[in-house]
């Protein structure tokens, strides 16, 4: 409806003048009126839906309020678990700030040593294997979303989300819940030591150092490095058990990360290693074909030459002289 005319009471008087001289000039006037009132109001069809939301490209909807920590951290575990191939697994109790200093500090030296120690080809990744805390129950949604969750396999004109915080996401992945392997490890207080590649040599220089085994991987003697032996260093260690390890999707225990770390010349003797099985697994078929169509030939052989003397009769005797 459109707004009331205020009107002084001067044109009032002259309106009600005109109306009853001129009834048609009235009509006319609140015609035009209305006309040029309406005329302000835009229409029905150029106005906005509510019902329309509107969200910038960054940004996406999620099931959970962006700004919480809770969703930041999904978001970082997510990256995280889809970046980082190989991924260690420690539980620890009690930790002081000084004693996570001392353990990272003490872990940054050896793989800065091992890394001088490698050939040039051997790409440096002290500065990229990093140790961090992480909240469980968030990793444990991050990890169900990026093992479980595949927005490939959605219906092509489904409009709806699909990125990791969506709402499509939660509900592909809440009936997996508790049925991932490393759903078991993912109890109490966990720091993770991640790996931008599988290097089985920088993961026995960590093993090394967070959880020695010898003799295999032992901890770098007292002479090279006496500052881990210090109290508070060992300290430290003692209160770090070590769970698994998630490699390249797969989930290992203990020993699993043990054989990983203990392959001889890191991925280079593991590829000579799978060219060398490769090899004489191609040997042993090409032998075994060989020695079948050898022994079949030999078999033609003998039963044509039986054919042959069977054609040809028996054998003339020889005339007695």
């Amino acid at each position: 409806m459109p707004p009331r005319l205020l009107l002084c009471s001067h044109c009032l008087h002259s309106v009600a003048q005109r109306s009853i001289l001129h009834p048609s000039s009235l009509h006319k006037f609140l015609s035009t009126a209305s006309a040029t009132i309406s005329l302000a109001v835009p229409p029905l069809s150029q106005t906005p839906s509510p019902s329309l939301a509107r969200y910038p490209p960054t940004q996406p909807p999620s099931h959970r309020p962006p700004e919480l920590r809770k969703t930041q951290l999904h978001r970082q575990y997510t990256s995280l678990l889809r970046s980082t191939p190989l991924m260690l697994f420690f539980q620890f109790n009690n930790l002081k700030s000084s004693e996570w200093t001392l353990v990272r500090h003490q872990l940054v030296i050896a793989l800065r040593k091992l890394d001088a120690s490698l050939p040039p080809s051997s790409p440096p990744l002290a500065d990229n294997i990093k140790i961090q805390v992480i909240q469980t129950g968030i990793f444990q949604s991050a990890l169900l979303v990026v093992d479980y969750f595949r927005p490939e396999q959605l219906s092509p004109s489904s409009d709806s989300f699909t990125h990791a915080l969506s709402r499509t996401a939660r509900d592909a992945v809440i009936s997996k819940k508790n049925l991932h392997p490393l759903t078991p490890l993912l109890t109490g207080p966990l720091a993770v030591v991640s790996f931008p590649i599988v290097s089985p040599s920088h993961l026995k220089g960590v093993l090394s150092i967070l959880a020695p085994h010898p003799p295999l991987f032992a901890a770098p003697a007292r002479r090279e490095n006496p500052r881990y032996y210090d109290p508070m260093t060992q300290s430290g260690l003692q209160k770090l058990l070590l769970l698994g390890a998630r490699v390249e999707g797969k989930v290992f225990d203990t020993d699993g990360v043990r054989w990983v770390g203990g392959i001889e010349g890191g991925m280079e003797g593991l590829r000579a290693q799978l060219v060398g099985m490769l090899a004489g697994v191609g040997a042993g078929v090409t032998g075994l074909l060989e020695g079948s169509s050898r022994s079949l030939y030999f078999t033609l052989e003998g039963r044509r030459g039986m054919l042959e003397d069977k054609a040809k009769g028996p054998p003339e005797e020889k005339s007695a002289e």
